[in-house]
């Protein structure tokens, strides 16, 4: 590995381009390639097993192309895959994605806490450890969001199914809570539309802790593309079409 080779970021499709964003504007100079494997998404219902296969099998294409570190922009993945993960390859820097609620719980106004995840994020061990430790002096109100990154996937962020969805899930909330910790990387692109249901509430996710981290082992490993390196991203998807590609493009413009 080398300062002059990419940063492998994947997903388990389009959500990841939220943490990806974070990353460019923290390491401008670096050269990003991005895979969502929308083919298989979403991960949140699927066995940890398989989310494990998923995720080794993506790691192995990166690391086969010399990849000099790999950022799992998927709490999903993260949780099920990060410490198998770093067991297996432990020379290269893997950074995960999890759920904000160490800065959502350090925040001024932290009584009840809404946390937006998928079904397997919620369940698997490492959540529940993190909200042992950050969540004690709060209340903390899970939601599986079953059926909302199938609808992100789509890309027509204002429809009405969308809203339904969103409307059933936590609607019941609004007004009832202080910040909203968006577990998959998939929410941020639709804070307004959750904001509409639930009203104004600050919004806490992983993606700029992930940019940090990033940056630390980089520059740590001596593997940080010097100030005069163009940078750049590029786009893959395991729906490899155009049409895929060129919604990756437009999710990259909105803004998290």
């Amino acid at each position: 590995m080398s300062n002059g080779d990419f940063v492998g970021v994947f997903d388990s499709g389009l959500g990841g381009i939220s943490v990806l964003k974070r990353l460019v504007a923290e390491l401008p100079h670096e050269r990003f390639v991005f895979f969502g494997d929308s083919a298989n998404a979403p991960y949140g219902d699927k066995p940890v097993e398989q989310i494990r296969s998923l995720s080794t099998n993506i790691m192995d294409r990166f690391i086969a192309e010399g990849a000099k570190a790999i950022v799992i922009a998927c709490n999903t993945a993260t949780s099920a895959s990060a410490s198998y993960l770093r067991e297996k390859y432990p020379s290269i820097p893997i950074v995960g994605c999890e759920p904000a609620l160490k800065p959502a719980a350090l925040a001024p106004r932290h009584r009840r806490i809404l946390v937006m995840a998928t079904a397997a994020t919620l369940r698997l061990q490492k959540f529940r450890d993190l909200r042992e430790e950050w969540g004690r002096e709060s209340e903390v109100i899970c939601v599986p969001c079953v059926g909302l990154v199938q609808l992100i996937e789509t890309g027509d962020l204002d429809s009405p199914e969308l809203h339904a969805l969103l409307q059933r899930l936590v609607g019941q909330y609004r007004g009832q809570v202080d910040s909203v910790v968006l577990g998959c990387t998939h929410y941020p692109f639709i804070k307004r539309q959750i904001a509409d249901v639930l009203g104004e509430v600050p919004f806490f996710d992983g993606g700029t802790g992930a940019a940090h981290q990033l940056g630390h082992l980089l520059r740590e490993g001596g593997l940080l593309a010097p100030d005069d390196a163009e940078g750049g991203v590029e786009f893959r998807s395991s729906k490899s079409t155009p049409q895929e590609i060129e919604l990756y493009r437009h999710f990259y413009t909105l803004p998290v």
